[in-house]
Order: C-alpha cells, then structure tokens, then sequence
C-alpha cells in the first residue's frame, strides 16, 4: 500500500515546517533501545515519579480515576478506568505503548481525558505486565483477560467498544481482537479499532530492515534484534504466525479501523501492510502523516493536535453509528 492509496489529511504548510523544526530536536535526542533491561526499569521508575499528581490532574476536569484488578477466575489484570461525568455513550479499551517494556495505564491519562470529555465515553487503559519481567506472551494474555472482562461486565452492558492501542500497544490491541475471535459474539460487540504507529511483524518489515541509523526516536537498526530478544524461544517463522504477528492473522469478523503511522516511522510498513489485510474485511482508514516520526501524537505541534482531534472525531462517529 502506498502513501498514493492513502486518504489524506490535510496540513498546512505553516504546520509541515512546524513538524520539520521539532524533528531536528528529537535528531538530537538519544534513541530509544529496549536491547537492555537497566535502562526500562530506570525509565519505568522515573514515570512513576512523574505520575505522582495525577490525581489533581484528573480533578481539575472534574474526573477522578479507579483503579482496580478484573478479570475471570483464572486470571487476573490491573486496569484503570476513567469515567464521564454524564452517562457513558461508549467505552474505549486502551492499550498503552512502551516498546513492552516500559509505561503503565496511567500514562495515557492526558489523551484519555481529552477522550472522555470530546466523545463522552469511559476509558478502561489496562495495565498488563511488562517485558522486563513477563514474556510477550503473557502481556498478550493479560490484555486479551481484560477485553473478556471489559466485554461481559455489566457495566457496559450495551455500549459500543472501541479499542485503542499505541505503538507495542497497537501490537497489543490486534493481537487481542484475533484472541477474541474464540468468543465471536465477544468480537461482535467491538465496534471500532483505533491504531497509532503499532508493531504489527515481530520478523520486522521491510521498512524496520532497512531503517538508516539517524532513525528519529527509535533505534531504527536494532529494532530486528530487539523482537527477537522479546521473542527468545521463537525461530524467525513461528515470529511470523499470529496472533505474535497479528499482520498474519484472519481478520474476518473485525470491526472498521483507523490507522495512522508516520512517514519517517521504521514501522510505517507494519501500518499500511495492517490496513491492506483489514480492509478485505471491514472498512479501513488509513493515514500516512508527512515528516512525521514514531510517536508523534505526543509531540508539541499543530498536527499532532489535528490527529487527536480527528481521531476523537472518528470515536464519536463510529459510537453513534452503533447506537442509532
């Protein structure tokens, strides 16, 4: 799929030249690199650190957070829900990124509450495990316990799913819907996909194999190592199979999908390969974002700002379609 395939976004100049100037800062910063447990665990508790207000955050949009352990029997997983002050219309499923390794579901508070308050819904971020400590496997476990929670409680009982998942998150959110399809009227109740940047062949695509050094944020050339250090027992083939590798999974079934990646991204091949599978069975939306690098919904410029709101946009969109 090329960038020619893709529906646009419109930018303006003013905001291309915007983005281009916050690329040669991050051209300064040192990469991000996950080959290594020292640096996550160093990154992870300095998070934390900086999460420690998060509660007047969330008071002063008048919200507050519960954070709680679900699940079924057997299995159990942390998750942290925010909800609107009003009735619900939806609620969004949130898979947060950290390349596996690093982040919790408190992470993404900024972005869920800019979600709750725009589409009226309540965020339930799950906080699986991390590599550091737990195989990718059981990461993939814990999400897909709490979709199966998330999707029988009564509490949202009748309400539109979307999932959300960013980066390893995205990797994360696919990964889940294939494990739903062995409850298709759990996948059933899914009513949207929204993915950013995710990781979608853990063999590496070929825009993660021919990543140059000066790769913005990520560490472009190690990110093949990197997958197979995340996935040690597995040969270069079992790496290929879903759902490991979601972009080789059966998407019959699946709800409609936005996708966005960045043009500058080594994983911008996952995202559009992703959306050329997809749309044989749902309707996808596919955006490919000039001069834009790994994670760029984070940065300080206009068009991230444009994204969020046009992906809050879609939420809305695809929560009424549902429901009328």
């Amino acid at each position: 799929m090329t960038l020619s395939a893709c529906k646009a976004l419109a930018f303006s100049d003013d905001e291309l030249a915007q983005m281009r100037r916050f690329n040669l800062k991050l051209a300064k910063l040192p990469r991000f690199r996950i080959r290594n447990r020292i640096t996550p665990r160093l990154i992870q508790a300095l998070l934390r650190v900086s999460q420690l207000r998060g509660a007047s955050t969330l008071r002063k949009h008048g919200l507050n957070a519960e954070n709680k352990i679900v699940g079924l029997p057997a299995a159990r997983v942390p998750v942290r829900i925010i909800r609107p002050q009003t009735e619900a219309q939806g609620v969004v499923l949130d898979f947060h990124g950290g390349g596996w390794v690093i982040g919790n579901a408190q992470m993404n508070d900024a972005l869920n509450i800019a979600m709750v308050k725009a589409c009226n819904v309540t965020v339930v971020s799950v906080d699986y495990r991390l590599a550091t400590s737990t195989p990718v496997e059981g990461q993939m476990a814990d999400c897909l316990c709490a979709a199966r929670w998330l999707l029988t409680d009564d509490e949202f009982a009748g309400l539109p799913v979307i999932v959300v998942g960013e980066s390893a998150g995205g990797h994360l959110a696919a990964a889940t819907l294939l494990g739903l399809k062995q409850w298709p009227e759990l996948l059933e109740r899914v009513s949207g996909a929204l993915l950013y940047y995710g990781v979608y062949d853990l063999s590496g695509t070929q825009s993660v194999r021919s990543a140059p050094a000066q790769t913005l944020l990520l560490d472009g050339p190690g990110m093949v190592e990197a997958f197979r250090m995340l996935t040690p027992e597995a040969t270069e083939e079992q790496r290929r199979q879903a759902p490991l590798s979601p972009l080789y999974g059966d998407f019959s079934g699946f709800p409609p999908a936005l996708m966005l990646a960045g043009e500058l991204d080594p994983l911008r091949d996952d995202t559009l390969e992703l959306a050329a599978r997809w749309k044989a069975a749902a309707p996808v939306e596919v955006h490919l974002l000039p001069s834009s690098a790994h994670g760029f919904i984070h940065f300080p410029v206009s068009m991230a700002s444009n994204v969020l709101m046009h992906c809050r946009e879609w939420i809305t969109q695809r929560i009424h379609a549902v429901r009328c």
